[in-house]
């Protein structure tokens, strides 16, 4: 059982949340908070999954919440101002939904946490997927992808063999690839963290390639270059 926590200073918006998350089995929603300081003590005595934020409240905001926490669960925000964006990516959080929230994009968010929290993960040297190229549906092993470009309604698929013009968005291979082993640097392209030889502030170097390096991806592509600098 997934335990969430929603915390919004409007009833309104909380009971929304709590009706789209009705939708889902194996998610109890272990309480419903009107402020950022009854939620920060609530999580100092309570293990939760997966907390629905609210930015802007009385007392403390979303973001202060997330920064006061040494540790804890993973967050979606739901606000009405997308001028946090950035300040909440570099947090790290799972999604960021601005009001009025859909059941369509609330769905799309939850979905994101399956996936990363609830599927167990595939032996990457037998992974694979396939892709749209043409009339074709082309088997691409994940270990051969050395970077994805996104050209609009299309997908640039680099791989050591060869380039594919693919038939997808960049936004959803963002969802559908191990996170593991895949990140997002730039709103056009998604690298093979073990194809990336250097990286600079600004650049990733993967071979004689070097890619942008966006501001909104810097803080989770640091964070995972660490992480996988430690485990090897």
């Amino acid at each position: 059982m997934v335990k969430c926590l929603i915390v919004d200073d409007e009833e309104p918006a909380r009971e929304l949340i709590r009706l789209h998350l009705s939708d889902f089995e194996g998610f109890e929603v272990v309480a419903s908070l009107d402020n950022g300081l009854d939620a920060f003590t609530f999580l100092q005595k309570n293990v939760i999954d997966l907390v629905f934020l609210d930015i802007q409240m009385p007392k403390i905001s979303g973001l202060e919440l997330i920064g006061a926490l040494k540790a804890g669960p993973q967050f979606i925000f739901t606000t009405a101002f997308r001028e946090y964006a950035a300040n909440a990516y570099e947090l790290d959080v799972l999604d960021y939904l601005v009001k009025p929230i859909t059941r369509e994009r609330f769905m799309k968010a939850v979905f994101r946490y399956m996936h990363k929290n609830m599927q167990p993960p595939p032996d990457y040297q037998d992974a694979y997927h396939f892709f749209k190229v043409g009339r074709e549906q082309v088997k691409i092993f994940l270990k051969d992808i050395i970077f994805i470009e996104g050209l609009a309604d299309y997908i640039q698929v680099h791989t050591v063999h060869h380039a594919y013009i693919a038939s997808e968005k960049l936004g959803y291979m963002e969802e559908k690839l191990p996170e593991q082993e895949f990140t997002r640097i730039h709103k056009s392209f998604i690298i093979a963290l073990d194809k990336m030889t250097s990286y600079t502030a600004e650049q990733v170097k993967l071979g004689d390639r070097s890619l942008p390096l966006g501001r909104l991806f810097k803080g989770n592509f640091l964070k995972k270059v660490s992480s996988k600098t430690e485990k090897n």
